[in-house]
């Protein structure tokens, strides 16, 4: 059974685990050159369910919400490295700039976000609230973050 996932599948695949009294946890993101940091952040989302599902933002989407030259790698590609990770149980690729289809059709019982978010309104708030689902925000690992890889790349001398 593939782990990469259409919007549908995972509806289905939902269902099966609201039956079997499964707790879902989701969250979404670009996932742009998979990390350490990003590793820690989905592991300690995992712990809080039975089930975490992985929404990952399309390449059109990351390229108007992260700017030119990105994603540096390719949605599929994003979500196979995602899928490969044991923690992850369904990886959904979407093409929208928020979750929020994911989380109204899904209804997950926990909803993850980094603590970036922390000081700012998360799109997906009142789709959450509208069905009584909860919010966590998950500090990042300090120091791992994707802006930080790249920039480090880019400071590497010429060979």
């Amino acid at each position: 059974m593939s782990k990469i996932i259409t919007l549908d599948e995972a509806v289905q695949r939902r269902l099966v685990l609201k039956v079997q009294s499964g707790r879902l946890i989701l969250t979404n993101g670009h996932f742009d050159l998979l990390h350490v940091g990003h590793l820690d952040y989905l592991e300690k989302a995992r712990s809080l369910g039975d089930a975490l599902y992985v929404g990952v933002n399309g390449d059109a989407s990351t390229a108007r919400l992260k700017g030119p030259g990105r994603p540096l790698v390719p949605a599929i590609e994003r979500a196979r490295l995602l899928a490969a990770l044991t923690v992850v149980n369904a990886v959904i690729i979407f093409a929208g700039d928020t979750a929020i289809p994911l989380v109204e059709k899904l209804q997950p019982d926990v909803y993850v976000k980094g603590g970036d978010y922390r000081n700012k309104r998360l799109p997906e708030y009142n789709a959450v609230k509208a069905y009584g689902g909860r919010i966590m925000l998950i500090d990042y690992l300090e120091g791992h973050s994707t802006t930080n890889l790249i920039a480090r790349i880019k400071a590497l001398p010429d060979q």
